[in-house]
């Protein structure tokens, strides 16, 4: 259902797994990726930038609402 439809879908789906290290973190809230070396990342790696710029903020509302729900979950 939410699989990407085009080449440049899925390079910027595969960008999004290599971010795991580029967190934004305030206290104990994600508050997103650091979008400089997210954009720096896609740029090395061939990655169309307007795809990176339609879909990375949009990706990355989710990723952090997920994740800054399974940090509560886990604090009880």
């Amino acid at each position: 259902m939410n699989q990407p439809q085009t080449l440049e879908g899925w390079q910027v789906w595969d960008l999004v797994g290599r971010l795991g290290g580029q967190l934004r973190i305030a206290g104990r809230v994600v508050t997103g990726w650091d979008m400089g070396a997210a954009l720096q990342l896609g740029t090395a790696l061939g990655v169309d930038a307007r795809a990176m710029g339609e879909l990375l903020p949009a990706i990355e509302a989710v990723m952090v609402r997920k994740v800054n729900e399974e940090i509560g979950d886990q604090d009880g």
